[in-house]
């Protein structure tokens, strides 16, 4: 294993004092050695609060959104694991204004688990929330099945369109369902060239040949669709977005904003190779794109891959899309 790091069990730690102390105008740890990140500010007076929580691993997601327009705290655990049932109570409360918390992460186990027991705890201190879980990666599970699906890329656009929402004051069921209606817009699907290695684990998490590359696999390496040989962009390109257009179709004269996103180690010159044809088809297709991303919004440490995810838009949702943010790691 070849990281830069001090200790493997003080990654995570360490990383969250370097964040907070490089960017003080948009992350502040709850308490010395939390991991509860929150906005500076908060909790803000009058405004619903938005938290996520997961493992590490995946920055920007989650830590980086906690921003202006975007979350208001989060919890963190180790590299891709889930942190702890206290963690997210805790950053419920950071969040906590006086008008209710939204819960808003992916579908995964562990953090579903610990969300519940979270919301538990502090609805017994008086603090009502609700849930909104991000299920958009296609190849996990078939549409008849779309619950299952693990949350990926999607959770980029929840954060941001719920963020804007809440602070156009929108109370708590409000910015609850347009939460709910954003995740249910996204799909997205990734490939994989390469693995990643976990500091605690000291190896590759899955192996993969040389010029191979696995179609649908998950940001913690869990199993996609197929693997083979590595094909060209524009082969790539062409696959995800049959993938992504089979599952929602989109028609002439609606709208999309793409996210190329790179999963940790692939450069944005390729990222912009795949963007290339992806403009170039919804334009042939008559979609109008709106607001494009390219770059390194959800990764998977080190991973050399891409993930496409597509977010149908109508009004409501574009409107909050384009509303200012700022976060570290990303303006609007």
């Amino acid at each position: 294993m070849k990281k830069i790091l001090n200790d493997v069990y003080s990654y995570v730690d360490e990383m969250l004092v370097g964040l907070c102390a490089a960017h003080p105008e948009y992350y502040a740890q709850v308490s010395e050695g939390a991991r509860v990140i929150k906005r500076p500010e908060a909790p803000i007076a009058g405004k619903v609060g938005i938290v996520t929580g997961g493992g590490s691993g995946h920055l920007p997601i989650f830590t980086g959104y906690v921003g202006r327009g975007l979350l208001d705290a989060t919890a963190i655990g180790d590299v891709f694991a889930s942190p702890s049932a206290d963690q997210m109570a805790e950053a419920m409360r950071a969040a906590n204004g006086g008008k209710g918390v939204l819960r808003l992460y992916g579908n995964y186990g562990g953090d579903v688990m610990n969300f519940d027991m979270a919301g538990d705890i502090v609805e017994m201190e008086d603090i009502p929330s609700t849930t909104v879980v991000l299920a958009d990666d296609v190849a996990s599970a078939k549409p008849a099945e779309a619950a299952k699906r693990r949350g990926v890329a999607g959770m980029v656009y929840a954060f941001k369109i719920a963020g804007a929402a809440a602070d156009a004051g929108k109370d708590l069921a409000e910015v609850t369902r347009i939460a709910q209606k954003t995740a249910d817009a996204c799909r997205t699907i990734g490939a994989a060239l390469t693995s990643c290695t976990v500091p605690q684990a000291g190896k590759p998490t899955f192996e993969i040949g040389e010029t191979e590359m696995e179609m649908g696999m998950g940001i913690h390496g869990e199993p996609g669709v197929w693997r083979g040989a590595l094909r060209k962009a524009d082969e790539i390109a062409a696959e995800m977005m049959d993938i992504l257009l089979a599952d929602q179709p989109l028609a002439r004269g609606e709208r999309v904003s793409p996210l190329i996103n790179s999963l940790g180690a692939t450069p944005p010159e390729e990222l912009y190779i795949l963007y290339r044809y992806v403009k170039a088809r919804l334009d042939d297709m008559g979609v109008r794109i709106v607001m494009p991303l390219v770059g390194r919004y959800a990764t998977s440490m080190e991973m050399a891959g891409v993930s496409f995810t597509f977010c149908k838009l109508d009004d409501e949702l574009e409107t909050y899309l384009k509303a200012p943010a700022e976060c570290a790691f990303w303006k609007v």
